[in-house]
């Protein structure tokens, strides 16, 4: 949803305050999309300090369903995404790089809502996530999740570094 700041540009310390709904339909991240448990729309307030500069104060709760690093089941992960960003329409957008500034969601002089809130859920998004703590996650050979029954592989790890004394004893094998 794009939302004109041009019109809270006319005077100073005007407040405007926007119920945004949230667009987006799934999030994508390094080639997967995760879908959306639950979304609330944006509860932004948006505030000219003056002399082209505006405050973007905004907060929303949201629910991406994600799986599991071990284990790969499904789980919600709630998110209470906190806003407050100051854009300066005062500077190029070459000055804003410079600045190290990232506003990729000011199209001109739009407010792109889904783009924020994407780049909120791509800086809380968990490297690593579990469904417990003790999750013993998948069998390497035949896939069985272990946290709902045991499985008869072989779990003993050959330690490379021994391969060399394994021969020997390989081949001085009594028959």
């Amino acid at each position: 949803m794009l939302i004109s700041l041009s019109e809270i540009m006319t005077t100073k310390d005007k407040v405007i305050q926007i119920n945004a709904p949230i667009e987006l339909e799934r999030f994508d991240y390094q080639g997967i999309s995760y879908e959306f448990a639950h979304k609330e729309p944006v509860n932004l307030s948006i505030t000219h300090l003056g002399n082209k500069v505006v405050m973007i104060e905004g907060n929303t709760n949201i629910s991406l369903t994600l799986f599991c690093s071990r284990c790969l089941k499904e789980i919600d992960f709630p998110m209470n995404i906190e806003i407050q960003k100051e854009v300066d329409f005062n500077l190029t957008d070459e000055e804003r790089a410079d600045g190290l500034d990232e506003t990729n969601f000011i199209i001109g002089y739009n407010l792109d809502v889904d783009t924020l809130i994407y780049d909120e859920i791509l800086i809380g998004f968990p490297m690593k996530l579990l469904c417990s703590e003790d999750c013993k996650g998948l069998c390497k050979n035949c896939g069985t999740n272990l946290n709902e029954k045991s499985c008869d592989c072989d779990t003993f790890v050959y330690d490379p570094r021994m391969a060399v004394i394994q021969d020997i004893f390989n081949n001085f094998k009594e028959v």
